[in-house]
């Protein structure tokens, strides 16, 4: 499942080919994604674009109109052709562009998401969200009086989006063992050191994951329908039973709200092992 590094990869792959040049007009052969597809998509005609941002894991395109905004869900990835090309069975959406570029939308679960908006501000999908995890307003007071009263499971709420948005289960497993934390503790254990410390893992892990996908970005400018996605340096994620890349101890799994977790015992401490 595409991850914000991921999402903020494919943001950077596709900006330069986008912005300054103008949508053409758009061809969804599919409607029937996570929610229909919206109706103003299928209408556009001779648009610039202006910018492509992110926010979350959501791709927002900026038109002079208004907002398409783009959600992967579980399989869904984007790339540029240099020009129109037969479709394949999970290409459901291209975005064709002046200069006889294509943006093409591949999406085999079709849990993905195209959605229009003339205002961000009056977006359903985003008002509920978090501050963002690389932005000064995510820090070790905010971690610290979020987690005050909170008697959630740390792991499962650092990926609550309305806490801190893009620290999926990946991410939340490779930050708690950089901060040296168990998983299973209780967030209102956490002191205000620990959150610095975790604060500090969680920008650092997503920061060096988003420069590893930079190395990829020549493959969203390519014609053999595979995402520009990248392989992850990942210390505890999908390694049970191995050793710990640091001590050597095998690494664990528990099931944390029908998400893996990982961790070290000999590493990462609880409440009272500080």
């Amino acid at each position: 499942m595409p991850e914000l590094p991921e999402v903020e990869t494919s943001r950077r792959g596709i900006e330069p080919h986008l912005v300054g040049n103008v949508l053409h007009y758009a061809i969804v052969r599919n409607s029937k994604l996570r929610w229909p597809v919206s109706e103003k998509i299928k209408t556009l005609l001779d648009e610039p674009i202006l910018s492509v941002k992110r926010r979350a894991k959501y791709l927002l395109v900026e038109l002079n109109t208004g907002w398409i905004i783009i959600h992967l869900g579980m399989s869904g990835s984007v790339r540029i052709l240099l020009e129109e090309q037969p479709e394949e069975k999970h290409d459901h959406i291209d975005l064709v562009f002046r200069d006889g570029k294509v943006l093409r939308y591949t999406d085999p679960r079709r849990f993905g998401a195209w959605l229009w908006c003339e205002d961000l501000a009056t977006s359903s999908v985003l008002a509920h969200l978090g501050p963002e995890p690389l932005s000064d307003e995510f820090n070790a007071e905010y971690l610290y009086q979020q987690s005050k009263n909170k008697k959630t499971v740390i792991k499962p709420w650092l990926m609550d989006n309305k806490l801190v948005v893009g620290v999926g289960n990946i991410y939340a497993n490779e930050a708690l063992f950089s901060s040296g934390i168990m998983p299973d503790r209780k967030a209102n254990s956490l002191t205000t050191e620990e959150c610095t410390v975790l604060v500090t893992a969680i920008k650092r892990v997503l920061t060096r994951s988003i420069e590893q996908g930079g190395t990829t970005l020549k493959d969203f400018l390519q014609s053999d329908g595979k995402p520009g996605y990248f392989a992850q340096e990942l210390f505890v994620y999908g390694r049970k039973d191995k050793p710990c890349l640091i001590c050597g101890q095998p690494i664990e799994s528990i099931k944390q709200g029908q998400r893996s977790t990982f961790f070290c015992r000999h590493c990462q401490h609880g409440d009272n092992e500080n």
